[in-house]
């Protein structure tokens, strides 16, 4: 009786996660299911921006394509490696912006850093503010997607993470400006890139 009640647990529990996965798709607004040309992404922006202020998130804008090889990749290795995609989706709210022969939405782009290749990621607080250039080569391991760089890159720029970090500079802020001053501002305009930390 053990051994069938362990066998019937162990078909159904991939169900359960499967079921799991399609509920948050199926709670996961259109901009962040699919790469679809004929959408406004300034219209999209302002919908992500907004949910990421209520939910307490950053907001992770992927640019790319269905014409993108690793962009469908990316798509099957989160599918497949539920842990990662439920902490993108519960830390981030995506965004994803075509770029395609059919509509290179130049505007969008031109208001970010150059991308250097499919698919490019950026990182922007619910504020709007632009803190990350990302290539997703970064997120590879052989010739796959790396489940723990994924993790670590999902953890490190994370709402939590992020304001760790600037409470510490804000403490560091404050020690030197009682040693020095006028007050070094830690903060600037320009995204960083994770690359080699």
């Amino acid at each position: 009786m053990k051994v069938i009640i362990t066998l019937l647990i162990s078909l159904l529990l991939p169900f359960s996660f499967l079921s799991q996965a399609a509920d948050i798709t199926e709670d996961l607004p259109r901009y962040s299911q699919v790469y679809d040309y004929k959408s406004d992404p300034f219209s999209d922006a302002n919908a992500a921006l907004a949910l990421a202020k209520a939910t307490n998130r950053q907001v992770l804008i992927e640019i790319g394509g269905n014409w993108c090889t690793w962009c469908h990749k990316m798509d099957a290795f989160l599918a497949k490696n539920q842990d990662v995609y439920q902490a993108l989706h519960s830390q981030y709210v995506v965004l994803k912006v075509s770029v395609s022969d059919a509509n290179k939405n130049e505007e969008f782009m031109s208001s970010l850093p150059r991308v250097q290749g499919y698919p490019h990621m950026y990182l922007s607080t619910s504020g709007g503010e632009l803190i990350l250039s990302k290539d997703t080569a970064e997120l590879v391991s052989g010739n796959k997607y790396s489940r723990d760089n994924w993790l670590t890159f999902l953890d490190k720029w994370s709402v939590a993470s992020t304001t760790k970090s600037v409470k510490k500079t804000q403490v560091t802020a404050k020690l030197t400006e009682s040693v020095t001053s006028p007050l070094i501002s830690a903060s600037t305009s320009t995204p960083t890139s994770d690359k080699g930390e």
